[in-house]
């Protein structure tokens, strides 16, 4: 929920700039009785199944945070029964280009932040949560049930990520843009009245085709007498 995201996020610092600049408060009033519930809803796991990539964030021993992105066919980013009263995130996550920035920042902090767009829609979800990071050979059967059917790759790992917050960002600034897939589907109905005008067209030309045929047979005749 937003409360619980925002709840997870206000530092001592956070509030100290939000009291500089006067947003307090409002950001006071507006999470006034926090909410502890971190399940994700019926929407956020729509959303999430529509996904065919989002951003990771995760930061190392030394204060740097890394930012990843992560893709794979829609539905490769899983959404798995609760647990402790949390929404748990899964994807098996392939061999890349063997760097291991995120696996190995998970190992020092497993606190992570997931950003997924729907650019087409002006869309994006904001999830917080702790990650764990379970290795295929040393869990036999780790993977069931998350395969993605035309997934490429090898499948080193297991990533697990227990919901801490989640918060849906405004759609300002977010600059519309399309897959091949949604374009495909916009355009679906301009493809079919090109294809019914295009049949028209075709039968036209084959009834004018076949009007003026006879007056140039006649002509034809005319000549040869």
């Amino acid at each position: 929920m937003p409360h619980r995201y925002l709840q997870e996020l206000t530092t001592p610092s956070v509030v100290a700039a939000q009291e500089h600049y006067g947003s307090r408060p409002a950001i006071g009033r507006m999470v006034a009785g926090w909410d502890t519930d971190a399940m994700l809803g019926t929407d956020e796991a729509a959303f999430i199944a529509e996904r065919d990539s989002f951003y990771l964030a995760t930061v190392g021993e030394n204060g740097w945070p890394y930012l990843q992105h992560r893709g794979g066919p829609p539905g490769f980013l899983h959404v798995l029964d609760p647990v402790d009263g949390h929404s748990v995130l899964a994807w098996a996550d392939l061999r890349g280009n063997r760097q291991y920035l995120s696996v190995g920042n998970l190992g020092a902090a497993p606190q992570v932040s997931l950003l997924l767009m729907d650019y087409a829609h002006q869309r994006r979800l904001k999830i917080i949560g702790t990650a764990r990071v379970t290795d295929v050979r040393e869990a036999d059967g780790v993977l069931e049930g998350l395969g993605v059917p035309g997934q490429p790759g090898k499948v080193e790992r297991l990533i697990t990520v227990d919901v801490h917050g989640y918060d849906w960002n405004c759609p300002q600034h977010i600059t519309p843009r399309f897959s091949e897939a949604e374009l495909s589907d916009a355009l679906a109905p301009m493809r079919d009245e090109l294809a019914r005008l295009r049949a028209d067209n075709r039968a036209l030309r084959e009834q004018l085709h076949g009007r003026t045929l006879p007056a140039q047979s006649r002509d034809r005749d005319s000549h040869e007498h």
